[in-house]
Order: C-alpha cells, then sequence, then structure tokens
C-alpha cells in the first residue's frame, strides 16, 4: 500500500445508515459516508474506489454544523463535521449489512 492510498484510507470515517440515506441508496445507487473535515472530493472519490472496489460517478460534499446542547447547568457545543453523497457508477453496489 503507497503512502498516498494509506492517506486514502483514513478519509472515510463511517458509513451513516439513517432513513434518509437509505432512501437515496435504494433510489439513487448512492451511500452516504462521514468524512474528515478537510478531506476534498477527489480524496473521498479515491477513497470509496480503493476501499470498495467500485466506481463512483460523482461525489458531493457538505458540512453539518454542531448543535448547541445543554449539559445540567452548562451549555456545551457538539462538533462540526462533514458528510459526503457518494453516487456509483450504474452496475456497482456497496453493502454494509453482514455477519
Amino acid at each position: 500500500m503507497s503512502v498516498n492510498q494509506y492517506h486514502l484510507a483514513g478519509v472515510l470515517q463511517a458509513p451513516l445508515i439513517s432513513e434518509k440515506s437509505t432512501f437515496v441508496a435504494e433510489n439513487r445507487n448512492t451511500v452516504v459516508f462521514k468524512v474528515l473535515k478537510a478531506a476534498t472530493k477527489k480524496q473521498v472519490k479515491g477513497a470509496v474506489e480503493i476501499m470498495f472496489s467500485v466506481e463512483v460517478e460523482s461525489v458531493q460534499v457538505l458540512n453539518v454544523k454542531g448543535k448547541e446542547k445543554k449539559f445540567g447547568r452548562s451549555v456545551g457545543r457538539r462538533s462540526d463535521w462533514k458528510k459526503a453523497y457518494v453516487k456509483l457508477k450504474p452496475g456497482f453496489d456497496i453493502q454494509f449489512s453482514g455477519a
């Protein structure tokens, strides 16, 4: 594994499994990931192609702002994070269900 591939392996943090991401996956052949805050579209595309052996058609990223939450008497703030919608080319699929 080259240094570039090693760096790309750390770009994806986790798949996001929610009602919206399941709907997008079924209807638009798109997978949703939580990615590093500094990740670019090219890095996300390369990471998905390397880790899952699929071809990516397009990538859309968005920054999610952290919410303010109360913890007892004090007010805290959750961290900001980045989400990536990865559209796969026809004929490719990623299955996260296992075991």
